[in-house]
């Protein structure tokens, strides 16, 4: 299966409103796809119907299909308790739980699935995760600390463990450098250059430099229509669309 993501005419509505307009993506396995637009156009709406999210939204509406690894997560026949384990979240802003310590934070997930049986398991999955996320280093002396203590660009990766250590095979992104400060938004790019060699990572940003300095492909929406996709070298450096030439020199915003 070559592509991880693809969707076929998806369209989602907030009551008869339609906010995604028909968008086709292909998104290639082991890639940084970022979707990139001015606020308020659709990206994080998309991206939520990418794991079945806004199922949880009722004046939400999907139509259309989403395939993940070429199967229609859509389907009444599929749990969407599973697709939101194989498709795994980080949000713009960082939430940890506050009153759970960061071995908790990282092992909830696992505890409450039932993924991992032994007290054993658990700590060596949580390490795992934490080093992925580039934050065992920072924090495996105060495991039993809360996340209150955390500076926003460890409690980012702290949510970026735990979305790993349920082991997902793709990581969607929601503008998570938006509200940490350049350092920390320096270590989760970083971070993606290495991810993406064992998952696909679906990466929503408003910023057309972030877009250009850390993904594969990047697909351009504005207002819920799809204007724009391919390589980001192309993209940026040989739009087709005039809309998209306004976006990346900042003539759009």
């Amino acid at each position: 299966m070559k592509f991880a993501l693809e969707t076929e005419d998806l369209r989602v509505y907030y009551g008869d409103n339609m906010v995604i307009k028909g968008v086709d993506l292909k998104v290639p396995r082991n890639t940084v796809f970022a979707v990139m637009g001015p606020s308020g156009c659709g990206k994080s709406t998309m991206l939520r119907a990418f794991n079945r999210l806004l199922e949880l939204n009722e004046e939400a509406r999907v139509e259309g299909k989403v395939k993940i690894f070429g199967r229609d997560v859509y389907n009444p026949e599929v749990d969407p308790i599973e697709v939101r384990r194989e498709v795994g979240m980080v949000f713009q802003y960082p939430n940890p739980f506050p009153h759970l310590t960061i071995y908790d934070n990282v092992a909830i997930g696992l505890k409450l699935n039932g993924l991992v049986r032994s007290k054993g398991e658990i700590d060596e999955r949580v390490e795992w995760a934490l080093k992925k996320a580039a934050l065992w280093d920072e924090v495996k002396n105060r495991l039993n600390d809360y996340p209150s203590n955390l500076s926003g660009g460890q409690r980012q990766r702290l949510v970026l463990a735990r979305a790993l250590a349920m082991k997902p095979k793709i990581l969607l992104m929601d503008e998570p450098t938006a509200n940490i400060d350049p350092v920390g938004t320096k270590k989760i790019e970083e971070l993606l250059f290495e991810l993406k060699n064992e998952y696909t990572i679906i990466l929503v940003t408003h910023s057309p430099a972030q877009a250009a300095r850390v993904s594969d492909y990047v697909a351009f929406i504005y207002i819920g229509e799809l204007v724009e996709v391919g390589p980001t070298r192309k993209v940026f450096e040989n739009p087709e669309h005039e809309l998209t030439e306004q976006y990346v020199t900042g003539v759009l915003g």
